[in-house]
């Protein structure tokens, strides 16, 4: 018993001298992120995930940037840009004297292969320029890129993700006609300020500084990304100073760390929402009067005070409250489980009787409890909902195989423009992780989104954008919750953080220093 007393105090010792030392000195030019979702690739081409645009997006360069903390678009890759006067043709002018972290030069030829790369490979980060036609090497310098049809917010897809310029030296290592990408799984191919030096996975990722980036050099050397599951385990290891910056606590563990010695929060709002896909291939749900039906029966208020403490307001639509095209009058379900329970007669299931799924991930804490509190709702009518949990990576590979009932999920926009929530979430050709999550099929919608894209007059486009939210509540496609606002906790060494609304969960980590 003494031997076993004595063990466990030299344990307790041994962690209070590790926190205390890790408090005490951190690396002035290491960042450690704290993430609690693990990333599946590093390829730009494949990911539509921003736990994996946190590690991807500064190991390389788009043509056009955001402006830091801003949604204004500034030169990148391109020293400028023209458009043509019927929006059809846009021309970049490209910087020179540039090359990728594998030496290969950037020009002309390297662009027209990163749209070959994403129309070749087909996957979801192509439907982000799914308006482009066509792109023409006029010189070594100058690159022309045909679109379709006219598309208003064009110019701003070109600095998201998606828009990441990859080197043409990947093909070296193609394998079997993958343009590259079992090797870009793991590796980086750009010309950002930092590259990826090491991905030990359920671990850490490790971005060292790219010390021939051809722009202003990152303050620090290297940023590891620390995959840590358990929100709880992060909360500690910020406080003891073994992570430096960390995302997605929950509500209240972020509440009770406010006024820490020590300890920054960074609160600001977001375009960012919460919502549950509902597949509306399923058997059941895709009855839309049982979709209503569930969307009567959720305890919104519930979730939006109880669980998110006043730091959400309740969706009203697709389109969130910031944006352009945001109807304030759109149609908003609340609780009424007598509704619920008409809509259910009506649609054949009186009293219910049948059995849903509902699959969360860990990576947000929260899901779980509102995964409770829906399935109360749906109890209250007589749908029995189990709810399943799985891997980040997991969740993600069944909705984009419509191998669920129903998911929660959260969506980010890439650029400041309402089509980042219609034409994704609503067109038919984007089932699965493209952005329609719900499998939802309507030819009048497809009509709608389309036409949003390229319609120049802005008060015709808004009023399109106003029927696309009203078709997709009275359709019940998902199940709208909340738009919340951003958190993110960090030590106070931590210095030169700019918060970005288009680059949610993507610190601007070149720019960022500690300092003790």
């Amino acid at each position: 018993m003494f031997r076993r007393s004595l063990l466990v105090m030299l344990s307790i010792a041994l962690v209070a001298a590790f926190s205390l030392t890790a408090l005490a000195s951190p690396e002035d030019g290491v960042l450690v992120f704290g993430a609690t979702g693990e990333l599946r690739t590093l390829d730009p081409h494949v990911s539509v995930d921003n736990n994996a645009w946190r590690a991807i997006y500064y190991c390389y360069d788009r043509l056009v940037e955001f402006k830091l903390g801003t949604t204004e678009l500034v030169p990148g890759l391109a020293t400028s840009w023209d458009i043509a006067d019927d929006g059809l043709t846009y021309t970049f002018h490209l910087r020179k004297g540039i090359k990728f972290i594998d030496g290969t030069p950037f020009n002309a030829e390297a662009v027209e292969f990163n749209f070959d790369r994403l129309f070749g490979m087909g996957l979801a980060p192509a439907g982000t320029f799914g308006f482009i036609d066509k792109v023409e090497v006029v010189d070594d310098y100058t690159v022309n890129i045909i679109l379709k049809e006219a598309f208003i917010p064009g110019i701003s897809s070109f600095a998201t993700d998606q828009g990441c310029i990859v080197s043409p030296g990947v093909m070296e290592h193609e394998v079997a006609g993958d343009w590259g990408q079992d090797w870009l799984t793991e590796h980086s191919a750009g010309t950002g300020p930092f590259y990826v030096d090491e991905w030990t996975h359920g671990i850490r990722v490790v971005l060292a500084r790219n010390d021939n980036y051809w722009s202003e050099p990152a303050k620090l050397e290297k940023v590891s990304i620390r995959y840590i599951p358990e929100a709880a385990d992060l909360r500690m290891l910020l406080e003891t100073g073994e992570v430096d910056i960390g995302e997605k606590l929950t509500v209240d563990q972020i509440e009770a760390m406010k006024g820490t010695a020590g300890i920054t929060v960074f609160e600001a709002p977001s375009f960012c929402c919460h919502y549950v896909y509902m597949n509306c291939q399923k058997p059941y749900l895709n009855d839309v009067r049982v979709r209503q039906a569930i969307s009567y029966a959720i305890n919104y208020r519930g979730i939006i005070d109880d669980l998110w403490r006043g730091t959400a307001t309740q969706m009203r639509g697709p389109i969130p409250v910031g944006l352009v095209g945001h109807d304030k009058n759109v149609f908003q379900y609340h609780q009424d489980l007598e509704k619920a329970r008409e809509l259910l007669a009506d649609a054949g299931y009186p009293g219910g009787g049948f059995t849903l799924k509902i699959m969360h991930a860990p990576v947000i804490p929260e899901w779980r409890p509102m995964a409770l509190v829906i399935q109360e709702g749906l109890a209250e009518i007589g749908i029995k909902l189990e709810i399943e949990s799985y891997a980040w990576a997991t969740l993600r590979d069944k909705l984009n195989k419509g191998d669920f009932d129903m998911s929660h999920g959260y969506w980010t926009p890439d650029y400041a423009d309402a089509d980042m929530f219609t034409w994704f979430w609503f067109y038919s050709q984007n089932w699965g992780l493209a952005g329609n999550r719900s499998w939802y099929k309507n030819v009048v919608m497809d009509k709608l989104v389309t036409q949003s894209r390229i319609e120049v007059d802005p008060d015709k486009r808004l009023g399109i954008f106003q029927g696309i939210q009203w078709i997709s509540v009275s359709d019940a496609v998902y199940l709208y919750l909340l738009q919340t606002d951003y958190q993110i906790v960090m030590r106070d060494w931590v210095k030169g953080y700019v918060y970005n609304p288009m680059l949610l969960n993507m610190p601007n980590f070149p720019g960022m220093y500690i300092e003790k």
